[in-house]
């Protein structure tokens, strides 16, 4: 009887060994399966096309291909975490189209898929992202939605294109590379997740709206979901400053004086002198301060009535006719308006030319409010995620986290707010309480998606997508170096909450004192709240210490 019983726990521990054990294997099978192309290119539907696959190992350096990989948002090479399989593979998509994705395969697998969004138009695998999420031990896939370039000129007069950059490519990517990943380990996954932001922030709240069985969990980063306003947006803001030699123009040198000046009247605002603006929306700020006196004569250091005019006009949302169109720039994100304002941006214009079909003839001094009519109507591609009632993915079980930067200066803040809002009123009157699925943080001082300004030193570290970049020098950071668990590190608290069913009731920000050596150590944390909460200093306590906040509803 004992030894039955030893022979039973033995066979015990060898089948739960079988389960914790990583699939290691430097270039041979796994599940079957081998790092190659023509093995690999067995695991895809018919008609694709493997454009390489190579195994790795821990710390070596792969380098996307350029023929392959010409998009805006590619880098020339990385370092990776783990020993790895990695290929990337053409997947043919309606209308004779097709796009292309890159895929990472840990050895050491965690059992989970990890889908990477995309910034901009999209136009190219983002591969740092993919590589990022193989640090956790992910499988990990990111598509270029269906084109290499850095503009819009492959959707005039393709609408298959536009569709698949839309949304068709990114769940074609999902199904095929879980699909492929199953196959790969001879395992199923566990769990599904997603991390994006901004373009990519839209692409995890679509796939949230429209293909509710892709994520277990969707991380969004400030989402550019209303693409039909937005683009439009990005390219008013410059008109509104432009033509350079006008008497209304903001010069460089203005925006450095308008962006130390809201500081300077807002900081103390929330209490606290910390060179930090927690609540833009609260803050009275008042730009007749800078205006010039009568006997100047060096303008760069003030501004005119009528640059005035401009920064209230950039401050306050954008209305035609009475109408609602796009909400404004916040208090605090001034401080990197000089690529957005100085000119009409080229994602305002190309969007028109290309996507509203316009044609390469059309320039900004051809604006007509018409526009705005006819993106709503047109809708290129069906990005737009508006659609407000994710009660399928809350009944279906999925979670999200929506965080957005109080001082981006790229993507309203007041966008994400908006979003928020019309979920709420959708859910509701249904009974649904949003904080049992969806959590909502505002960043103090973050820009867009990652960083802050010199003048704020705000704490923006949470592990986003992209934050890793902007870490370190040589890609090799990873998570909140020094606080690797689910309070600092936002795609370890999405785990814990949909793993464990531990909720994240808040997230604590960092700030390192130099953020291309993390090593030096920490200059700043801070407790996140869930909006609509936000973070009120005790009264006593280090104010760069982030036990001495606590989150209030007001």
């Amino acid at each position: 009887m004992l030894i039955l019983d030893l022979l039973q726990t033995v066979l015990l521990w060898k089948a739960q060994l079988v389960n914790y054990l990583p699939a290691t294997h430097p270039g041979s099978a796994v599940g079957g399966s081998e790092c190659s192309v023509d093995s690999i290119k067995s695991l895809l539907p018919a008609g694709s096309k493997v454009l390489y696959a190579s195994h790795y190992q821990a710390d070596a350096t792969f380098t996307p291909p350029p023929e392959h990989n010409a998009g805006a948002w590619r880098a020339s090479s990385f370092v990776l975490p783990r020993s790895a399989c990695v290929f990337q593979a053409n997947l043919t998509l309606p209308g004779d189209t097709q796009h292309s994705v890159g895929v990472v395969l840990p050895d050491d697998w965690n059992g989970r898929f990890m889908t990477a969004g995309n910034g901009g138009f999209s136009g190219s695998v983002s591969w740092g992202s993919v590589i990022d999420a193989a640090w956790y031990g992910f499988a990990a896939i990111s598509t270029n939605t269906g084109h290499e370039s850095s503009g819009a000129e492959w959707a005039y007069h393709n609408e298959e294109a536009l569709k698949n950059w839309g949304y068709r490519a990114m769940h074609n990517a999902v199904v095929n590379g879980k699909s492929l990943t199953e196959s790969y380990y001879g395992k199923d996954i566990s769990y599904s997740y997603y991390r994006g932001c901004s373009a990519g922030g839209k692409q995890g709240l679509k796939e949230a709206e429209l293909e509710i069985l892709d994520f277990d969990g969707v991380i969004v980063g400030a989402p550019a979901w209303h693409t039909s306003r937005l683009q439009l947006w990005n390219m008013i803001v410059g008109i509104w400053n432009s033509p350079a030699d006008a008497p209304h123009h903001l010069s460089n040198e203005h925006l450095d004086i308008l962006a130390k000046e809201v500081i300077r009247q807002c900081d103390a605002q929330d209490g606290v002198e910390d060179n930090m603006v927690m609540d833009p929306y609260a803050c009275d700020f008042r730009p007749e301060e800078l205006l010039c006196a009568d006997d100047v004569t060096e303008t760069s250091t003030c501004l005119n009535p009528q640059q005035v005019k401009t920064v209230h006009k950039l401050h306050n949302d954008w209305v035609e006719d009475g109408e609602y169109i796009f909400p404004h720039l916040t208090m605090s994100s001034e401080y990197d308006w000089r690529g957005l304002v100085a000119a009409p941006a080229n994602l305002g214009t190309d969007y028109v030319k290309w996507m509203l079909q316009l044609g390469g003839n059309w320039t900004w001094q051809d604006w007509s409010p018409d526009l705005i009519k006819l993106s709503d109507e047109l809708n290129p591609g069906n990005a737009t995620a508006d659609n407000y009632d994710l009660s399928p993915f809350y009944n279906k079980g999925g979670k999200i986290i929506h965080y957005h930067g109080w001082s981006d200066w790229s993507i309203p803040t007041g966008s994400s707010i908006y979003f928020y809002d019309q979920v709420t009123a959708a859910l509701q009157p249904q009974g649904i309480d949003l904080d049992d699925f969806y959590r909502f943080f505002l960043v103090p001082g973050m820009g867009h998606c990652a960083g802050t300004s010199d003048l704020m030193k705000a704490p923006w570290v949470i592990a986003g997508d992209g934050q890793s970049s902007r870490l370190g020098k040589d890609g090799s950071v990873h998570s909140v170096p020094g606080y690797e668990d689910a309070q600092h590190d936002v795609v370890l608290a999405m785990m814990n909450w949909v793993e464990n069913g531990t909720s994240p009731s808040e997230l604590i920000a960092t700030k390192f004192a130099d953020d291309k050596d993390p090593r030096q150590g920490v200059y700043r944390q801070r407790p996140l709240c869930v909006h609509p909460a936000q973070a009120h200093y005790k009264g006593t306590g280090d104010v760069n210490a982030a036990d001495s906040w606590e989150c209030k509803k007001l």
